[in-house]
């Protein structure tokens, strides 16, 4: 056996091709771009501005990142998710940002039946994909773990939350980034920045459109392709687009590829015919809890949630290295078409 431990190369590359793409889509505003990368949330952030040059407006985002990861964060140990963790079951009173986070991402646990759930904290610990160096989780472990995934043992009055299952434990890793996304475009919004881009780890938010009336050109990545190379590119404006696919996280054992999309009901990822898929909406919230609802439920499942939700479009990419477009996704480049 030659286990293979997933690294953050593919995040990376995801990164820097979308970086490589926004970048080669231009913007012909007067102003000189300005832009700042940072390390948060276990990925590369970037946060770019096309018409407004005030580096002290990066750095309130990358503040704001700050905050949102203390809060967040399982793996920060103060943190409103790591105390809720710890309470045993207790009320813990948190944020305001956190009950909203919260109450969000339930949304999407209702609206998938469990298939996407922020109860999986658990799970997610057992298979560790940060540092998992080829080891399967213990079986029994495995099933003491999955009886404590429930979304509906989480409650919430006003700033206080428990667990009902004091063995439970809260993994926001589903949707965080897409939220913070948002309060950070709300925020250079109302300090007057009408056009650039937020990418927090593959979470791609660009604001407005181009100077000259065009949209930003996004890169969806090419499953398994270190090299960063994009499979197409979607067109946009004033949008998100977020992915999720296998090739993000993973680790192969005896030729067999685990990824980090977890299935609530068995603890081991989901089997079916996707690689990825990538939303394109107006929230980087939704689009972030939106992408892994509709890889759990599949192609056909999963295209026709997208079909049946407003200003919502999405792209699946099957094994097959196929891709297959929600009717209103406008247009969707494949790479090597891909023109300035």
């Amino acid at each position: 056996m030659h286990p293979i431990p997933q690294t953050k190369k593919l995040f990376l590359c995801t990164t820097l091709l979308l970086c490589m793409i926004l970048s080669c889509s231009g913007c012909t505003s007067n102003a000189s771009p300005v832009t700042k990368t940072g390390f948060y949330f276990d990925t590369v952030i970037t946060v770019t501005l096309y018409d407004d040059n005030r580096s002290s407006l990066l750095d309130d985002c990358f503040s704001m990142a700050e905050t949102y990861e203390q809060l967040f964060s399982a793996t920060v140990k103060d943190s409103d998710i790591s105390k809720i963790n710890r309470a045993e079951g207790r009320r813990v009173t948190v944020s305001d940002e956190t009950v909203a986070l919260l109450e969000k991402a339930l949304e999407y646990c209702e609206l998938s039946g469990g298939k996407f759930d922020i109860t999986i904290g658990k799970l997610s610990s057992l298979w560790n994909f940060s540092e998992n160096d080829g080891t399967l989780p213990d079986p029994s472990a495995l099933s003491s773990a999955l009886s404590t995934v429930d979304y509906r043992n989480v409650i919430i009055s006003g700033n206080h939350v428990q667990l009902k299952n004091p063995d439970a434990a809260i993994d926001m890793g589903g949707i965080a980034k897409g939220y913070i996304a948002d309060r950070m475009k709300e925020y250079l919004n109302k300090n007057g920045v009408s056009e650039g881009t937020i990418n927090l780890g593959g979470n791609v938010l660009c604001l407005g459109k181009k100077k000259d009336g065009s949209p930003y050109r996004i890169g969806i990545q090419k499953p398994f392709d270190t090299q960063g190379t994009a499979a197409a590119v979607v067109e946009v404006q004033n949008e998100t687009v977020v992915s999720s696919g296998v090739y993000e996280r993973f680790v192969t054992i005896d030729n067999t590829l685990y990824h980090h999309i977890l299935n609530p009901a068995t603890g081991y990822p989901y089997e079916n015919d996707l690689l990825g898929v990538t939303v394109v909406c107006n929230n980087s919230a939704d689009g972030d809890a939106l992408s892994t609802v509709c890889f759990s439920l599949g192609l056909n499942e999963g295209m026709k949630l997208i079909e049946d939700l407003p200003d919502t479009e999405a792209v699946f990419i099957t094994k097959d290295h196929q891709l297959h477009c929600s009717d209103g996704i406008g247009t969707v480049i494949p790479f090597t078409e891909m023109t300035d």
